[in-house]
């Protein structure tokens, strides 16, 4: 990778704001690194250069709708080709937290990627996208991205920044699809952690068990008991009518 652009607003009331994610993460980078960004009235933008690598580090101080103008000049007066350059961005598609790289595709009505795909004649280059999230009505996005993000949002942003800045040093050595596994799994794991376990409900005391009445016998079971009862009173007289009559019989 030769050169890295950071997308934004220049002026003091557009830092802080959303649409400058490109510039926090350049920014933060050169920080990092001791490089230097010095304004290049020829290049109009903030330009320095990453000693390890080599490569050119740029902030485009024109209005972000302008943005390719600075890029096209750069890349053209050092012959770098579009496939060897890392454009910075906000992106709208992705929450807070998440930070993806890709190459070529779309530019989904961000205006700082139509200017740079339309100066350079390409849609080729790398992005890399820091999600800011949406507002969840696009008529409400400039707004939105010209306004500051929440604390919890930035904090979100700053933590995505951070993992970019730790496969940097893969992009700038040409190792893209290293960069692209090591920034997405780390994503994905941070994603996949486990949710704190609900609490258990306490179970209601079981109900105490009911005895059943016993049962009334059928009308079949109570003729069958009156029948057993005949049959014995009827056997109980026919064998007192053949024993002797055991009583004691009246004296004389």
């Amino acid at each position: 990778m030769k050169l890295i652009v950071g997308l934004g607003n220049p002026e003091d009331k557009h830092q802080p704001t959303r649409h400058n994610a490109g510039f926090w993460l350049v920014e933060r980078f050169a920080a990092q690194t001791g490089t230097t960004l010095r304004k290049d009235a020829k290049f109009q933008a903030l330009v320095g250069r990453h000693e390890a690598s080599g490569a050119w580090l740029m902030l485009p101080q024109n209005y972000m709708n302008a943005s390719g103008r600075p890029v096209q000049m750069l890349a053209s007066f050092f012959k770098i080709a579009p496939a060897e350059i890392l454009v910075a961005h906000d992106e709208l598609d992705f929450p807070p937290g998440t930070v993806r790289i890709k190459q070529g595709g779309g530019v989904a009505g961000h205006n700082g990627l139509k200017d740079v795909s339309a100066r350079l004649g390409a849609h080729d280059y790398w992005r890399l996208r820091i999600g800011i999230g949406h507002p969840g009505d696009r008529s409400a996005v400039t707004h939105y991205v010209l306004s500051r993000p929440a604390q919890e949002d930035r904090v979100a942003i700053d933590a995505a920044i951070g993992h970019a800045l730790d496969v940097l040093p893969l992009v700038l050595a040409g190792d893209m699809q290293g960069a692209m596994l090591k920034l997405h799994s780390e994503d994905k794991v941070e994603k996949a952690a486990p949710r704190p376990e609900k609490p258990v409900r306490a179970e209601k005391p079981a109900q105490p068990v009911k005895t059943e009445k016993p049962a009334k016998p059928g009308k079949a079971e109570a003729v069958a008991d009156v029948g057993k009862a005949e049959k014995t009173s009827g056997l109980g007289s026919f064998f007192k009518k053949l024993l002797p009559d055991s009583k004691p019989g009246p004296k004389k």
